[in-house]
């Protein structure tokens, strides 16, 4: 159809259809999309990779194209590709489940930033067919995992692109496995491209998903291409990790990418490592056979191509750094890769296995962890690196987070305009602290929210119900027994959000270790509360399992000894959507993991940037957001961290210790909530968090942070821009 025969309507939407030698694309308009590839290839190398090995960007909670057609009277299309695209948008799957909690959401939302920066950046990741897993839960047994089917051919914004040389094929790169022969075997991955597209529709993010699952390739390559995180073996496990890392090179040389600059978000893709090395030696001894090298070349290859690689440590947590055996490694590698991780990957405390975390930090140019006290641990952890490691405090993006609500509040006044392209704006609710048409629509917005999640929760729990004669499912929660026409749980009741990965640092259960006291607080004054628990375990982590199977159990107690004031209520299959509405709907947000063993956590700051105050040990980032208590409580211990503290045995985890702190501190915070006239210190806090919090824990100040990192050339407008980012707060003061 020519562009002249088209309807208005059409019209607008051809304008998003943007075109090259990979394929065709619906999001943004030609010129931009030109624009984007220009900087991502052009030949003074002025752009970054980002590598992770897990990505969360659902549309279903940021869908800014989705947005702008909503606009539009009648987003339907007459032309057939334009139909194609509309409808794939509107009517198809609304999850990527190609991500496991808090570091793929991490990513997601650094990826948005980068977007809406318009910085020159590049994602490359893994697709996993069978996604993470999906959480089903029954009362008597607990977690129950089910593998994920889903269809990136059917997923809006997920392309599968074309070879320039046979459009009619998909672009595959070839990568080489070995044996412990060193005999060759080749794996091939198709390439799939997300558009992390930004919110004005004028720039864009390329994520490059590589697809492994391909018929022809081994099987052990197409097992571990499955699921993410398998851990079935340590094989697959290590497979994984070179997928990833082996395949970040061709996929940037088949598309004409010229980043010199790569960002390990953790230390999953440091394989590439080993690849620049070998690329390095080979250059230097002009010959393929790098086995010839000795260990002076090869220590003088890593520390040139260091200058290359920027990484972000992610955990203090020992089952968080990648180890794996020599025997196993062998089995998947040339033996000049394991003469080269001999050398760089060697782990004093288990001198049989290499430590991939010990290697990213011998070859980088900057490492960063992702708050100040975890700057601190890690330092103390890798004392040999401990001069270049910094700190670079992890945000969330905060157009994602902020619920609509809250952002229809920010809209209705002056002092907050252009707040979505700034949040460093949301300073200003200073001069409104006091107003209390201000304070009214905050209340106003808060309870809305409170009542969206309710009502998820309450449909969620009568569906529970009504399945108990159709399933052989037993609901998870004791509340469905509970629930009817007459009977559901109140929006206004105190509600404390927790949500996060079911692992046992994190301690889910540790404010039902006393129920007796627990419940009497509630009791005492009459002051009902809701516990709404979320969250997977990973299904190889039977601790953390059995957390979720004790959450459970305390439910008919904590009801019956607190006659029916006090109620905890367990939501499945955890996503970014239940997170957005939780993080907004509860009244405080609970974190309360060992401390120092929660490197940053990024659901608190969700919750803050919707006003929420945090209820929270003080590790990670709420060491730099409590502000001496403007806007939320701490409890639990506190101090210098040591070696003792690293330790996650159940016998040091304190739970008696913090558990009585929590008692200790709760029945302030229901006073606050409850009495009229202490009320308005409950919303003091709430504002606090918009003032103090917002402008610090965002993806736009952490990646102007980055920025000074990846020394790239900008212009001096965009530059401009970033430094004002960037002077919203130093990590390192």
């Amino acid at each position: 159809m020519q562009q002249n025969k088209l309807t208005s309507n059409d019209r607008t939407l051809h304008n998003l259809i943007a075109k090259n030698q990979f394929g065709t694309f619906f999001g943004v308009s030609q010129e931009i999309f030109d624009g984007v590839w220009k900087k991502l290839t052009a030949t003074d190398t002025n752009s970054v990779v980002y590598i992770s090995m897990e990505i969360g960007a659902d549309p279903d909670v940021f869908h800014p194209l989705k947005d702008k057609l909503l606009h539009l009277k009648k987003p339907i299309a007459q032309d057939p590709q334009l139909k194609q695209f509309v409808d794939t948008l509107f009517r198809g799957p609304e999850k990527i489940p190609c991500y496991g909690g808090g570091l793929g959401v991490l990513a997601g939302d650094t990826l948005k930033s980068f977007a809406d920066c318009r910085l020159p950046v590049v994602a490359v990741s893994l697709l996993y067919r069978h996604g993470y897993f999906s959480q089903i839960v029954d009362s008597k047994i607990g977690q129950i995992s089910q593998s994920v089917e889903w269809h990136p051919e059917q997923t809006p914004g997920l392309y599968l692109l074309r070879d320039p040389e046979n459009p009619e094929q998909a672009l595959e790169v070839h990568i080489p496995f070995f044996n412990e022969y060193d005999q060759e075997t080749m794996a091939s991955a198709q390439v799939w491209m997300k558009m992390e597209i930004n919110h004005t529709l004028d720039y864009f993010v390329p994520e490059l998903l590589l697809d492994f699952s391909l018929k022809d390739n081994p099987p052990p390559i197409r097992e571990a291409a499955g699921q993410l995180y398998n851990s079935e073996s340590s094989i697959i496990k290590a497979t994984q990790r070179r997928m990833l890392g082996t395949g970040i090179l061709p996929v940037l040389q088949a598309m004409g990418i010229t980043s010199n600059t790569l960002h390990l978000n953790e230390q999953h893709g440091v394989v590439v490592a080993l690849q620049l090395i070998s690329e390095e030696l080979q250059n230097s001894l002009k010959h393929h056979d790098i086995s010839r090298a000795d260990n002076s070349q090869i220590i003088a290859a890593a520390d040139k191509i260091a200058k290359k690689l920027v990484y972000t440590i992610h955990t203090p947590v020992k089952a968080g750094h990648d180890r794996f055996n020599k025997s196993v490694y062998a089995g998947i590698s040339h033996k000049s890769c394991q003469h080269i991780l001999e050398l760089l990957a060697h782990d004093e405390d288990s001198p049989h296995s290499y430590n991939f975390t010990t290697l990213a930090m011998r070859v980088n140019r900057s490492a960063n962890s992702v708050s100040r006290l975890h700057r601190d641990v890690t330092q103390k952890q890798f004392p040999g690196f401990a001069k270049k490691i910094t700190a670079i405090t992890n945000g969330v993006h905060h157009l994602t987070w902020i619920s609509n609500t809250r952002a229809e509040l920010f809209d209705s006044f002056p002092e907050l305009n252009n707040w979505r392209d700034n949040p460093g704006v949301l300073q200003n609710v200073a001069s409104l602290k006091n107003n209390k048409r201000f304070r009214d629509y905050l209340e106003h917005a808060w309870q809305k929210d409170s009542e969206i999640l309710y009502s998820y929760i309450n449909a969620m729990l009568l569906q529970h119900r009504n399945q108990m004669t159709s399933t052989w499912i037993d609901p998870p929660n004791y509340y469905s027994n509970i629930i009817d026409a007459d009977t559901k749980l109140d929006p206004t009741v105190f509600t404390v959000g927790f949500a996060r990965r079911f692992s046992t640092y994190k301690r889910a259960d540790l404010v039902f270790d006393n129920i007796d006291t627990l419940c009497s607080i509630a009791v005492k004054d009459k002051r009902p509360i809701n516990f709404l628990f979320s969250g997977k375990a990973h299904p190889a982590d039977e601790p953390g399992k059995t957390v979720i199977k004790s959450i459970l159990d305390y439910q008919k107690e904590l009801y019956t000894k607190s006659q029916g004031l006090v109620n905890l209520i367990f939501i499945p299959n955890y996503d970014m959507k239940i997170a957005k509405m939780m993080v907004a709907g509860v009244h405080v947000w609970l974190n309360n993991p060992k401390r120092p063993l929660e490197a940053s956590g990024t659901s608190g700051m969700k919750a803050a940037l919707n006003g929420v105050p945090n209820l929270s040990i003080m590790d990670g980032w709420w060491v730099e957001g409590y502000h001496k208590g403007l806007t939320g409580w701490k409890f639990g211990h506190e101090g210098p961290v040591d070696e003792t503290d690293l330790s996650e045995s159940p016998e040091a985890l304190l739970y008696a210790e913090d558990s009585a702190s929590f008692y200790q501190m709760l029945p302030g915070v229901l006073e606050e909530y409850y009495d009229e006239g202490s009320r308005s210190q409950f919303i003091d806090k709430a504002i606090m968090n918009l003032i103090l919090n917002i402008p610090i824990f965002n993806t736009h100040r952490m990646a102007a942070e980055y920025l000074q990192k990846y020394e790239l050339n900008l212009p001096s407008s965009l530059q401009s821009r970033m430094n004002n980012f960037s002077a919203l707060y130093n990590s390192n003061e």
